[in-house]
């Protein structure tokens, strides 16, 4: 197809508007090849373009934009390659004419007002259709702009210092390779990547004691969209759910959208105590690891207790093994699944937070029956979690990289931890903090003067984040005095000065 406008009297885009598009395009990480195709691009696809527009030879426009010649030249054929430049013989590029074609263009009629006789359109009533509102839930609200802060003290945050770069795009690469791409490329439809489903059953389950199958195996979109399946699948209005308080504030969410039968038990130093409260359930869901948010590890006695009791009473225990290979301990305390012998643990495990929260990978270990549903139940979902991440985790853990990064994750933890507890001890002296055995956080508890909230407000103002610990408990009633610590996604030398803050902070409260 030929254009019919004439080149040689259509508008130059000025030096200075190519300037301007650049410097919009440029983004950390991008080659500056990179950022001229992306100003092109979406000066193309926002209008600044349009079909049959000239742009600058090489020659021009690496001068407007103080770039090499031959980057201008590589980024334009590529930009030919496909399809969004023509290049014409001694005449330039141009705009390709057809590089809009398909594109839905906004009918001009779309605003205009009825005509007529013809009846007002009114907008849908949304707020009567909603039968469930998720966002009037109380959940952990993090600062999105939680980096800007020179001392954030936040639980499960990505650490770019802790993140094992090299070793990931290495992984990433040998995922790119033309026989991996044709293996991971396809459609799984309901199964996951055989190598990742290999890894995880040789390498990271029997850390935590447990030996499953393959069939016993299914990868997820991160711990929170194991725990929503399993809260689809098994839970009717009438099922008796028990929950530990202060908790996981997303795992009561998910369960108090499907049954009004939640009980809540109170922990102590040990983690969910056994008493009659269990008797009357169908399922509970526990955090022996590494309770959420106090961060207690259960011992092991009543582990075996806890088992026996959910045996005779025919109690089906999710357990959330989160940060599990986190501990301080050089014999951590074995999973509940890998004790159990009468197939009634579900167990939930996520291999993102310690690497980066962003992945959104984790699995559920469980009876086969029950994963041959939570497949069919994710293809409606979302089919499978990406292959492409699936394939280069499979490599991360088979080359070794991920058991050195638990060592690197244990030490940076452990070393983060003695600097804070050290640091409350020199600047917060009369707040309590609940012991751990491992984790990114600490449960504190304030002086009773002392709010929370008001400590958050007043903190942030001090560039520190803390997180209130009020959602945590069953009800907005709650004890306002708590906060969880984390100390994964602060730098060991910035605790002590971020601690010293808080004081400040707390002196103003």
């Amino acid at each position: 197809m030929t254009d019919s406008r004439t080149p040689a009297h259509a508008a130059t885009p000025s030096g200075a508007m190519w300037e301007q598009l650049f410097h919009r395009s440029a983004k950390p990480g991008l080659s500056l090849q990179g950022q001229i195709r992306e100003m092109i691009v979406s000066a193309i696809l926002t209008g600044v373009l349009t079909p049959g527009d000239p742009v600058p030879s090489s020659r021009e426009l690496a001068r407007h934009l103080s770039v090499g010649r031959i980057t201008v030249v590589l980024a334009y054929q590529q930009l030919t390659e496909e399809a969004f430049l023509l290049s014409r013989q001694r005449k330039g590029h141009f705009i390709h004419p057809d590089v809009l074609q398909g594109r839905s263009l906004k009918a001009a009629t779309q605003s205009a007002a009825p005509a007529g006789d013809e009846p007002a359109i009114h907008p849908a009533d949304w707020n009567q259709r909603l039968w469930l509102r998720p966002s009037q839930q109380r959940s952990i609200v993090k600062e999105q702009h939680w980096q800007d802060y020179p001392y954030p003290f936040l639980y499960g945050q990505f650490d770019k210092d802790l993140f094992p770069m090299a070793a990931w795009r290495e992984c990433c690469i040998k995922a790119l390779s033309v026989l991996d791409i044709q293996q991971w490329a396809p459609d799984y439809i309901t199964r996951d990547d055989d190598s990742l489903i290999h890894e995880i059953q040789t390498k990271v389950l029997p850390r935590r004691g447990v030996w499953a199958s393959p069939e016993e195996i299914i990868i997820t979109v991160g711990a929170q969209h194991a725990l929503y399946m399993v809260g689809d699948l098994l839970l009717r209005d009438d099922s008796h759910v028990g929950m530990e308080d202060p908790g996981y504030p997303d795992a009561r969410n998910v369960f108090s959208s499907r049954t009004s039968q939640l009980k809540f038990m109170q922990v102590d130093g040990d983690g969910l105590p056994l008493s009659g409260d269990l008797r009357d359930l169908d399922y509970l869901y526990v955090t022996p690891s590494h309770q959420c948010p106090t961060g207690v590890t259960m011992p092991l006695e009543r582990r075996h207790a806890l088992l026996n009791m959910a045996h005779e009473e025919d109690i089906i225990l999710i357990e959330d093994d989160y940060e599990s290979e986190s501990s301080f301990d050089e014999q951590p305390v074995p999973a509940l699944k890998s004790l159990d012998r009468s197939n009634r643990v579900i167990y939930v495990g996520s291999l993102s937070k310690s690497l980066a929260p962003g992945l959104r990978i984790g699995y559920i270990v469980a009876a086969p029956e029950l994963v041959l549903e939570l497949r069919a139940l994710r293809r409606l979902m979302i089919r499978h979690p990406t292959t492409f991440v699936q394939r280069t985790l499979s490599m991360f853990l088979s080359l070794g990289h991920y058991e050195a990064q638990l060592r690197r994750l244990a030490q940076a933890q452990k070393d983060r931890h003695t600097a804070l507890i050290a640091a409350m001890n020199d600047y917060l002296p009369e707040c309590r903090i609940t012991p751990v055995r491992g984790g990114g956080s600490c449960w504190v508890q304030l002086p009773d003067h002392v709010s929370a909230l008001a400590l958050a407000r007043s903190a942030a103002g001090h560039g520190v984040l803390i997180e209130p610990g009020d959602v945590f408990f069953k009800s907005s009633v709650a004890p306002g005095n708590f906060v969880r610590l984390g100390y994964q996604s602060i730098p060991t030398h910035r605790i002590s000065d971020g601690i010293r803050a808080l004081a400040e902070a707390m002196r103003e409260v």
